[in-house]
């Protein structure tokens, strides 16, 4: 019986070590990595911003807006008119990129001055008719307008930016 004993004793030891021998193992895993390059966005001036010809009162300023559409309707306030003859039109931007994507776009903060000679005018309130929203890209036809401050008998004369005004656009 202490020989039957002596080797039910033995086998649980051999047991015990085999049980701690496979605890002592290691696991592993493995992962794979990946990356896709998508089209770089870009945006290419089509036309520029041109508010055309505006009369001004001798005694009250006003502003012309130049709407962020195809069709550029202008609206006037305060001693600020229209003159029939010559041209206008929102500014307009094709923008390009990986189709389904979106994007937004960023317009200038700052008022642009217009100069002629000595003389100055401001543009502010830069809108685009994409909105503030995302955008699904391909290829998206975009408009600026924006609003130009007259002053009362603002002199006469052609009004150019000395720097042109960046409209920016990013992917998601």
């Amino acid at each position: 019986m202490i020989k039957c004993l002596k080797i039910a004793v033995c086998a649980l030891l051999v047991c015990g070590s085999a049980i701690s021998a496979f605890a002592q193992g290691s696991a592993f895993a493995t992962a794979s990595s990946s990356a896709t390059i998508v089209t770089p966005i870009a945006i290419t001036e089509v036309t520029n911003l041109d508010f055309g010809n505006v009369a001004v009162s001798a005694l009250n300023a006003g502003s012309v807006t130049m709407p962020a559409t195809s069709a550029g309707v202008r609206t006037v306030l305060g001693g600020v008119t229209l003159p029939s003859g010559g041209s206008h039109q929102a500014a307009s931007f094709t923008v390009t990129g990986e189709g389904a994507y979106t994007f937004t776009v960023t317009l200038p903060s700052t008022d642009l001055d217009l100069a002629s000679g000595s003389d100055h005018m401001q543009v502010n309130t830069f809108a685009a008719s994409a909105g503030a929203g995302a955008l699904t890209l391909g290829t998206q036809t975009i408009y600026v307008g924006a609003k130009l401050n007259v002053s009362a008998a603002q002199p006469a004369g052609s009004y150019i930016s000395g720097t042109p005004f960046t409209v920016t656009v990013n992917y998601n």
